[in-house]
């Protein structure tokens, strides 16, 4: 719900505060006063096109701010902010600048956004319903979701959903083994070649490191059997590092009985150096056997690491992606081999998804169908009221073929009218006039008020061309509409001004060459006269104040 407008340098207005509230609004004023302004400035926060024109003359720059309340954290429109992290509580603060060099800031809950992403978002924000709208219900894209919204088969619609992943999942795997099929067929020959090649040479993963290590040692083999031997000397040649260990355990020993054990600590330790200097001479010994076990593998490993790089080069891969490469070809092979009786049960699965999409789809159609006959029942029955008797309403629902199949059905659904009884049925939006128009998404959104994801609609004067009680049964519908959600009429009407709850008047002054317009929001008092005026004209009489109590009463 919108619940502040603050408004800076916009055409004629200089600075501007509102607050709105829930229920019915209406802004009335004389014509040129500069209702529209307000419309184009709530447009700036929603996503229109800003435009240096809007920049009020004598001045820089423009600047709207608007503030927003949702309640309901399960709006999508917290989904959307989450998404391109925007913190927000209950309150989404939207604030728009626009200089004379056209250059722009836009944020969000003092984020700054792209214009792309506000118009995205503004969706969510407010509805504009005028006569030249041509977005929301207007627009025949939207019509399938705006009757699925009103019919409420959740679980119809998730059920095709399903049914539609499934089907394409698939479709896709048939697809994928026919080209792969085709593919292998083209190249068998030389698949077997290249399996019974890489066979032979079994490569197996991480054995170019290994090798590679080998290589340097044995190449490295003299230097390290070089440095081994003297070790070993060390160890054993210059002195008998075991005998002196041994000796020197048996002197702390005897040392040891003479205090009743308080050195065997030392003669564990002289003991485990003993085990340990021993370990270390065979493992030399293991060691410098390796190194010299066999002259020539370090040939085979070179030879062998030659074969690995020419059969890498020659797949295009890392040593260490052959093995992949070797079990991608054996299923090419496998899937040869498989042939058509593989297909012809990836047909039969894709054949079997195919049927039950085509069932969930059915029913979600049928549940369209019976929605569309009450939905249509419910706007024919507020057109007569509206002086538009002869209108007719249908909501049309025909199958797309299999190119158009999606995960919401087969079904294309558009709104059409006809607003004479011998004329055809024809889209919404080109076939109905401007007050015709807007008396026909009145009706709409009063029936679709319970499921809209707009908690702010605006009519730009719903009521153009009708008076009298055409021009009752428009606020009458106005203020029913308004129980469900924010409303805000622009209205020149006094029989729908006086079903407002709020009434604000918008009006111009002149002071040394300057113009301003100015909205002030009504006391009671001054609504009666305000609603008089509009009955009387220039010329408040008392026969107009006391017609205007009378409306006011009526509500």
């Amino acid at each position: 719900m919108l619940q502040n407008l603050s408004i800076r340098n916009v055409v004629l207005i200089d600075k501007l505060e509102l607050d709105f509230g829930p229920g019915l609004s209406v802004l009335t004023g004389e014509t040129g006063a500069g209702k529209s302004i307000l419309l184009d400035a709530l447009g700036l926060v929603t996503g229109n096109r800003a435009e240096t024109s809007l920049i009020r003359h004598g001045e820089d720059k423009l600047t709207v701010t608007a503030a927003f309340h949702f309640a309901d954290r399960k709006h999508p429109i917290y989904e959307l902010l989450q998404e391109y992290d925007i913190e927000s509580e209950d309150e989404i603060i939207v604030k728009r600048s626009l200089s004379r060099d056209g250059k722009g800031k836009i944020f969000i809950n003092d984020q700054a956004v792209t214009a792309k992403f506000l118009k995205e978002i503004g969706r969510y924000l407010v509805e504009v319903h005028g006569q030249f709208d041509n977005q929301g219900l207007l627009n025949p894209a939207n019509h399938r979701s705006v009757l699925d919204s009103y019919g409420a088969y959740d679980q119809l619609l998730a059920a095709a959903a399903k049914a539609y992943q499934d089907f394409t999942s698939a479709r896709r795997q048939r697809l994928e083994a026919e080209e792969n099929l085709t593919k292998a067929k083209t190249e068998e020959e030389n698949l077997r070649h290249w399996v019974e090649e890489l066979q032979k040479l079994s490569p197996t993963q991480g054995e170019e490191e290994e090798l590679s290590k080998r290589r340097l040692e044995l190449m490295n083999s003299e230097k390290i059997i070089e440095n081994l031997s003297q070790a070993y000397a060390l160890l054993t040649n210059q002195a008998d590092v075991a005998e002196a260990l041994r000796r020197a355990q048996t002197a702390v020993s005897r040392a040891d009985g003479m205090v009743e054990g308080k050195y065997a600590e030392i003669i564990d330790t002289l003991e485990q150096a003993q085990i340990n200097t021993s370990e270390a001479l065979n493992r030399i010994e293991e060691a410098s056997s390796d190194i010299s076990a066999d002259t020539g593998e370090l040939e085979n490993i070179e030879t062998r690491l030659f074969a690995l790089r020419s059969l890498a080069r020659k797949h295009q891969v890392a040593i260490d992606d052959l093995p992949q490469v070797l079990a991608e070809m054996q299923a090419k092979l496998s899937a040869i081999e498989l042939g058509e009786d593989g297909l012809d049960s990836l047909r039969q699965k894709e054949e079997t998804a195919k049927l039950a999409y085509i069932t969930a789809a059915t029913e979600l159609s049928a549940a369209r169908k019976a929605a569309a006959l009450k939905l249509d029942a419910a706007v024919m029955a507020e057109l007569p009221p509206l002086k538009m008797e002869k209108a007719r309403f249908i909501t049309q629902i025909s199958q797309k073929d299999e190119s158009g199949w999606s995960e919401k059905g087969f079904d294309d659904v558009s709104f059409t009218v006809a607003t004479n009884p011998n004329s055809p049925q024809g889209p919404i939006n080109k076939i109905a006039s401007g007050g015709e128009l807007a008396r026909f998404m009145l009706a709409l959104k009063v029936n679709l008020a319970a499921t809209s994801e707009v908690d702010t609609m605006i009519f730009d004067e719903v009521d153009a061309g009708v008076g009298g009680a055409t021009a009752e049964a428009v606020g009458e519908r106005l203020a029913r509409l308004a129980q469900q959600v924010q409303v805000l009429v622009v209205t020149h009407s006094p029989q729908v001004a006086s079903k407002g709850n709020n009434h604000y008047k918008v009006s111009k002054s002149t002071v040394d060459n300057v113009t301003t317009t100015q909205v002030c929001r009504l006391s009671p008092e001054e609504k009666c006269e305000e609603i008089a005026r509009m009955l009387a004209g220039e010329k408040i009489t008392e026969e107009a104040r006391a017609a205007a109590r009378v409306l006011i009463k009526a509500v």
